[in-house]
């Protein structure tokens, strides 16, 4: 890889992003989610006087429901879930616990809120800010402690540095870190990352009601869909396992920063933005935006379970009422064992190699439309995640080619667009 691409690139993000996150947390609530009016009146003296400070409260509301997350993933009961091969020939194992432990944490914490009053439901939202920045500081410690410990201690072969500091801080040593049996990527991804984002909606939503006596039709349809696709998530726990992000990113910044702090501060931007922009939309606004939302989820639950199935039952299944076509991938681990992986070339499949990267934009677009069009800011995450998926797919194309080869070059053949059939 070049220099820009391993040292230039990845510096630029890591001062960047912390930056972007804490600027658009302003822009929600202090500029009316205005992105003109923030570039246009902040000045230096401004920004350094509201830009918001860690402090103990933030600290302990991330510590406790981070506590609680990880003791719910190890005391729940679950299913034990070996992920697909690694480079170096390990197998890491999950537990598949997330379902109950959804509806725990948001009973729990529903009850601690409502029932036992230990708590203002406007807590969360009245200190954001300061959690964000609170996040980005605990979370730059746990990346330098993943460092150090995927240097020194790692938790199988799948670790490695390459000699360069600031890729290796950024991309990660380990691909899967672990103390004892307990798995740091499940749980900075799943049961912080994608359970953080939900409460936050919630938290929202309850924020909005405590300003404003009510909860406006935009807030309820835009968690909705939100919820609804993480709710999802949990229940396809195991699909996810076999996603690029857990297959073949290793953990350092770019995944541990990422979830600890960009799901927060980026993912629950709409519902930030709604707060202070209690829409009322019209029926049929309403019913487009959930038909958009919930028939992009089950396009890419459809898409990921197909594969999935394909895998499971070794081609020996149907996909859209046929035999499925495939193309038998071999590669080689790092250990010199050969081994195979199936290719899927039809159903959602044969239409793009990525085509469930459409219905994911989809679904971000159907959830940010009830905040309308007065301002660009709650687009931010569709622009962003356009972005970030094309991007991902050039990664993987490139990562497979490698990987798989001729039998690449046979799959290209069998399906030749990349994201949007017949286009591109």
């Amino acid at each position: 890889m070049s220099h820009f691409r391993t040292t230039v690139f990845p510096l630029l993000l890591m001062l960047l992003t912390p930056v972007i996150i804490i600027v658009v947390w302003m822009t929600a609530t202090q500029y009316d989610g205005s992105l003109s009016r923030f570039i246009t009146t902040i000045d230096w003296p401004t920004l350094a006087r509201d830009w918001p400070a860690p402090s103990w409260t933030a600290a302990k509301i991330i510590g406790i429901f981070a506590a609680f997350e990880a003791l719910l993933m190890v005391a729940l009961p679950g299913k034990t879930h070996y992920g697909p091969v690694t480079p170096t020939g390990n197998r890491p194992t999950y537990k598949l616990n997330g379902i109950p432990a959804y509806f725990i944490t948001h009973a729990v914490l529903g009850i601690a809120a409502y029932g036992l009053h230990l708590f203002s439901p406007s807590i969360v939202y009245d200190n954001f800010g300061s959690i964000l920045t609170t996040l980005t500081l605990f979370a730059l410690a746990f990346c330098a402690f993943l460092y150090v410990k995927g240097s020194y201690f790692p938790s199988s072969s799948d670790a490695g540095r390459s000699g360069n500091f600031i890729w290796d801080f950024y991309w990660g040593v380990e691909l899967h870190p672990q103390i004892l049996s307990f798995n740091l990527k499940q749980f900075a991804n799943c049961r912080v990352g994608m359970m953080g984002w939900s409460v936050l909606l919630f938290a929202f939503m309850a924020k909005q009601h405590a300003m404003t006596g009510h909860v406006a039709t935009s807030m309820w349809v835009s968690v909705f869909i939100q919820v609804a696709y993480i709710i999802k998530f949990f229940y396809w726990e195991s699909g996810y396992f076999g996603s690029l992000d857990i297959m073949h990113d290793r953990f350092g910044y770019y995944i541990c920063w990422g979830v600890l702090c960009w799901i927060p501060g980026t993912y629950a931007l709409v519902g930030l933005y709604l707060v202070n922009h209690p829409i009322e939309l019209h029926p049929a606004w309403t019913v487009f935006c959930v038909v958009l939302g919930l028939g992009s989820i089950w396009a890419n639950y459809d898409a990921d379970a197909q594969r999935q199935r394909v895998r499971e039952t070794d081609g020996k299944c149907s996909v859209w009422g046929n035999p499925p076509v495939l193309i038998k991938a071999r590669y080689t681990t790092t250990d010199g064992e050969q081994r195979e992986n199936l290719l899927l070339a039809s159903g959602w499949w044969g239409l793009a190699r990525h085509f469930h990267y459409i219905p994911e934009i989809l679904l971000s677009l159907a959830w940010t439309l009830p905040a309308m069009f007065t301002h660009v800011l709650p687009y931010f995450y569709v622009v962003y995640l356009t972005i970030l998926l094309t991007d991902r797919s050039g990664r993987d194309e490139l990562r497979c080619a490698k990987k798989y080869g001729d039998d690449w070059a046979k799959y290209k053949a069998a399906v030749p667009f990349r994201i949007i059939p017949r286009i591109y």
